[in-house]
């Protein structure tokens, strides 16, 4: 998945983040995409490889503009950890859902263990 849902909180962020990323910037939204890369990756996006150490990157960053480092630092993780707490949210909403039944009721899954003694022996 490429796109991020813009509804989200952050969104802005992590969508400018991965921009940056993939162009090679190191900028603030892109060293926090690099750091919160594990848990985007496991909701489904496609985050480009960063730097490494990206949580010190950034806050040498931060510190290296004004005297509100540990503030802004703080800021910028919490924007991102509730990107990815909406993003669970939602997975785990669709999921619960479970798949859009067909025509006459039926799921279109298919238990494989329902046809195991169809199988050749």
């Amino acid at each position: 998945m490429n796109e991020v849902p813009s509804s989200f909180p952050g969104a802005e962020l992590v969508s400018g983040g991965l921009d940056d990323l993939s162009a090679g910037r190191e900028t603030e939204a892109s060293l926090l995409v690099s750091m919160a890369a594990p848990r985007l990756r496991a909701l489904g996006l496609d985050v480009p490889a960063g730097t490494e150490e990206p949580s010190h990157r950034l806050y040498e960053l931060l510190a290296s503009r004004d005297r509100g480092a540990h503030s802004r630092y703080n800021a910028l993780v919490g924007r991102a950890v509730s990107f990815a707490r909406a993003a669970e949210h939602a997975s785990s909403e669709n999921a619960l859902a479970g798949p859009t039944p067909r025509a006459g009721g039926c799921s279109g899954a298919v238990d494989s263990r329902e046809h195991a003694d169809d199988q050749p022996g």
